[in-house]
């Protein structure tokens, strides 16, 4: 998603249109075996490494014709480390506030930005990537895009000879498409991080486009002449017989700048009812399966091409079109791994059912917020605030909706693109995404937390890394970065051998200044790396069932197990300590801290967990 906040929705029914013939018919097993074994690190390109100054954004690259909010004539890319709460020279001659000004503000982040971290990459111990868009669009989240079928322009390493290479394009036709040098770079990368045994998806929506996409522009000038006429929601045309303008259609979240594709019933008319049944356009889908097999098959060979998708608003697409891609992508890759981006039944306080997704037909996964919530609940103590049984109780309601397979390969964000930093979620207790950031609310704490927060937040990524499903770090995470929703969660990153300005501390509020010092904060950093290798040494957190021991008030006790480990783990969030004894072994192991622990006689302090294997 691009907005932190958009209106509830209505939970999904399994009832919906027949596939289209088309597609030839094939039934999932389920989820990848790769996809329940990784760890997942989320890039959001732009802000991660500015690995070419090269091809930095300029003016027109990221201008949008009509825009509200013009690109001011003296713009200039942001030093990557400015302090984000200040505006630019040219941003303050724009009589705009910041978190207007911010949606110009570019880094220069780009693809050779990750070729050039790829040890860092390792050495982190992350085994697969999810890429936020790298489609060529305008934008800085690339959510509008100019171009499905190609990488953006800024992202590789001849902009120029890039959009000069589009041009002898057909965009509407797959056997005109060439490979620009960013596209190119792109698949070097895949390539790279392949050898490393590194897993690639690349995030996509398929419910909107940008403005200065080929097919829109082509509906602008032509109207109902266009030959893609029927692919977004128009609600009315121009009367070319009238001094006004009539054209209207149907906006992304009544956000103007992304034109939807168009929902059809299985006639093929504009769905007026239910938004969830039916399918997309024929064109649109056409095109946007054309582009699907492009980069999971460059050229016609799978080894070359990318791991599977992040969909974006997946709850606001048509249940009809999402069977017939599952169908599709399993024919050009059996192996590659879907993952769906639902949200909120009823905002903010319920999250939706993510069973019609996670299953044969749909999704291998969606991101499982709804396991971080209450997680939250618990290790924060945050609203709605949660002891550990009602934690048990949530965790074992949402598992209870899946299919087994599905549970293991879940997505298990806490903080991601469109939410608070891990620490900054932890540090504010209100309820989770509702007025989380400064711009929303002057009394959110933006700054450095407290190390209270600290001390919380490694406790929750223990049972991250502990749990059923796979761990994701959304990038700078691991740094200890702060910071709201967005916009604030998209800072460049605190790379450890860059010194960044002072941070202001009192974000947006007027009145005198007070600052934090940011930057690379080794010991968190060191503690999610040991997480990362304890995960990965032991299989038993990726494929043991879970049993919970005890959940009391303050105490957490659970264990995963298969045939031939057994793991326990251990929190206590009191701020008194604990005694327990546990029935197997005779002896364990603190994988924490390598300390040998006897079951009988386990003493618990307060604020700390255990990682015990079973000599």
């Amino acid at each position: 998603m691009k907005k932190s906040i958009f209106p509830g929705l209505l939970l999904l029914v399994l009832a919906f249109a027949a596939c289209n013939n088309d597609v030839k018919q094939s039934v999932s097993s389920g989820p990848p075996e790769w996809s329940k074994n990784v760890v997942w690190y989320q890039i959001f390109v732009e802000r991660f490494n500015n690995g070419d100054t090269t091809n930095d954004p300029t003016i027109a690259s990221i201008s949008t014709p009509s825009s509200s909010f013009p690109v001011p004539a003296d713009w200039a890319i942001t030093p990557w480390s400015w302090d984000w709460y200040s505006q630019e020279d040219w941003a303050k001659t724009t009589g705009k506030g910041l978190r207007e000004t911010l949606q110009h503000r570019r880094y220069g982040g780009d693809l050779q930005g990750i070729l050039n971290k790829m040890d860092y990459l390792v050495d982190l111990g992350i085994t697969a990537i999810y890429l936020n868009p790298i489609n060529d669009a305008p934008s800085l989240h690339k959510y509008d895009a100019r171009n499905y079928h190609h990488i953006d322009v800024n992202f590789g390493p001849d902009p120029e000879g890039d959009i000069a290479i589009m041009a002898t394009e057909n965009p509407a036709d797959p056997s005109t498409w060439k490979w620009t040098s960013a596209d190119k770079l792109f698949l070097k990368l895949v390539e790279e991080l392949h050898k490393r045994g590194i897993k690639v998806i690349v995030d996509y929506s398929w419910n909107h486009t940008g403005v200065l996409f080929w097919a829109w522009q082509d509906l602008v000038k032509n109207q109902e002449k266009s030959p893609y006429k029927d692919w977004y929601e128009v609600l009315s045309f121009d009367d070319n017989t009238t001094t006004e303008n009539e054209f209207s259609y149907k906006g992304w979240l009544n956000i103007m700048s992304l034109p939807e594709l168009k929902k059809v019933n299985v006639e093929g008319e504009r769905i007026s009812g239910n938004p969830y049944e039916g399918n997309i356009n024929d064109g649109a889908k056409q095109h946007i399966f054309d582009v699907t097999k492009r980069w999971l098959s460059p050229d016609g060979d799978v080894s070359k091409g990318i791991d599977g998708y992040r969909l974006d608003v997946a709850d606001q697409v048509p249940m009809g079109f999402w069977r017939d891609y599952r169908k599709f992508v399993e024919n050009v890759n059996p192996e590659a791994y879907l993952v769906g981006e639902i949200w909120w039944e009823k905002w903010p306080d319920k999250l939706m059912n993510p069973a019609p997704y996670a299953n044969a037909e749909v999704f291998d996964a969606v991101m499982f917020y709804q396991a971080y919530r209450p997680a939250r609940g618990f290790f924060a103590q945050a609203e709605p605030v949660a002891d550990a049984k009602q934690l048990a109780d949530s965790l074992q309601k949402e598992w209870n909706r899946l299919e087994e397979p599905y549970r293991y390969a879940m997505m298990n964000v806490s903080a991601t693109h469109d939410s608070p930093r891990l620490l900054s979620c932890f540090a504010n207790k209100g309820k989770y995404k509702f007025h989380a950031s400064p711009h929303e609310d002057t009394s959110y704490m933006s700054g450095r937390p407290d190390e209270d927060t600290y001390t919380r937040v490694r406790l929750y990524l223990a049972h991250q890394f502990t749990m059923i499903g796979c761990p994701h770090i959304w990038n700078g995470d691991e740094f200890g970065m702060w910071g709201g929703d967005d916009p604030d969660e998209r800072k460049p990153l605190w790379w450890k051998d860059l010194k960044f300005d002072p941070e202001t501390r009192t974000n947006i509020l007027p009145g005198p200044k007070t600052y934090d010092v940011v930057g690379f904060n080794q010991e968190l950093f060191d503690y999610y790396k040991q997480l990362i290798k304890i995960r990965k040494d032991n299989i038993v957190l990726s494929d043991g069932k879970l049993e919970f021991i005890k959940a009391e008030g303050n105490i957490l006790i659970y264990k995963r197990f298969n045939d031939s480990d057994i793991i326990y783990v251990l929190f206590n969030i009191g701020k008194e300590p604990f005694k327990t004894s546990l029935a197997d072994g005779t002896k364990f192991t603190d994988l924490l801290d390598g300390n040998k622990v006897y079951p009988k006689e386990i003493n618990l302090p307060e604020m700390t967990v255990m990682i015990l294997k079973k000599e």
